[in-house]
């Protein structure tokens, strides 16, 4: 374990709306004697933050505290006590490489970000485990919207760590009386949810750009739930996990609320937009569209009836369009409720 200063440094990899809301976390957690340095690749982030203490580009009108730092040079980074890794999934295993000469020992890598690596298939903990062997790998997940977080709206996480005295340690860098921060030791458990219900969240939103009614998305959300629940313990992951903060809680806020980028994106499928159509009008990552196809190969290695994200890896591959996706699930056989999950 790396030395548990009274205040330590602490260092944001990601410059999106996410990451700059916990760089406010943690510099007010920290109080002012707390640095906390944020890298971004965006040169304009950067100068926005150092000169103007807001994030124009990603997270506008909310005044940032001062003694945030961004920085373009991922080397500032590597030396902090504590990481926090809120980089896109699928560009955290290059991100993290750099910093590998400087890391020091068992310095905790908190991995912020939601998804599964494409063409490995693997989770982020394992992704950091392989990059940065000497780091300590901890996951922060949950139901949070990042303008929210940023100004102090009331969130509750998943804290995962290995052991309890990190949790602590991570938690008390952290933590705030708004951002309340609740242990687990199931690393799994933590990163199922996340991934999961970014898929969800656009089958979600593609309910509700066709109108096909509020009932029609409390079904699939519950049903979502059950094979979320059935491939998170074939991965490993405890119901328990599953039905916390990290699983349940982040399903239902973003199966609920278009601010989330997956179901803003569902919605505007729904609405008879291309997924190319949508995409090249974002900057910000929505990454069930990575871990859609993902999750049916692997849930298909692990023997896992997930129909939902079947439908939607189907809809952004172009394997198949929304009408048929829709009249696929709706055609498919009754079957009993309580043989689906156990919690």
């Amino acid at each position: 374990m790396t030395d548990h200063t009274a205040n330590p440094h602490i260092a944001v990899l990601g410059g999106g709306a996410w990451g700059t809301a916990l760089a406010c976390v943690a510099a007010k957690a920290g109080g002012k004697e707390t640095p906390v340095t944020l890298w971004a690749r965006e040169d304009s982030v950067v100068e926005s933050i150092n000169t103007q203490h807001i994030n124009a580009p990603f997270l506008p009108n909310i005044t940032l505290p001062a003694h945030i730092r961004a920085t373009s040079d991922i080397q500032q980074a590597a030396t902090a006590d504590i990481i926090l890794a809120v980089i896109p999934t699928q560009h955290m295993r290059a991100s993290l490489g750099p910093l590998s000469a400087a890391l020091k020992k068992n310095t905790p890598i908190v991995i912020c970000s939601k998804g599964i690596e494409k063409g490995t298939g693997k989770l982020l903990s394992q992704v950091v485990s392989e990059v940065l062997p000497q780091a300590e790998p901890a996951i922060l997940s949950g139901p949070s919207f990042a303008k929210d977080v940023a100004i102090g709206l009331p969130t509750a996480v998943t804290l995962a760590a290995r052991t309890e005295e990190l949790a602590a340690y991570l938690t008390n860098a952290i933590g705030l009386p708004t951002f309340r921060p609740y242990f687990s030791d199931d690393l799994i458990g933590a990163q199922m949810g996340g991934a999961i219900k970014n898929v969800l969240a656009i089958a979600c939103g593609i309910v509700e750009g066709k109108n096909l009614g509020e009932s029609a998305r409390a079904a699939l959300t519950t049903r979502g739930f059950a094979e979320m629940v059935r491939f998170g313990q074939a991965m490993g992951a405890k119901a328990q996990t599953i039905g916390g903060l990290s699983g349940l809680g982040d399903l239902v806020l973003t199966c609920s609320s278009p601010t989330s980028r997956n179901m803003s994106l569902g919605l505007e499928l729904g609405r008879g937009k291309t997924l190319e159509e949508i995409m090249t009008t974002r900057t910000s990552v929505s990454e069930g569209v990575h871990t859609a196809p993902i999750l049916v190969e692997l849930a298909k290695q692990k023997g896992v009836d997930m129909p939902i994200a079947q439908a939607v890896s189907d809809i952004v591959t172009g394997a198949q369009d929304i009408d048929t996706a829709i009249t696929n699930l709706l055609a498919r056989p009754f079957t009993a409720e309580h043989e689906t999950i156990t919690l």
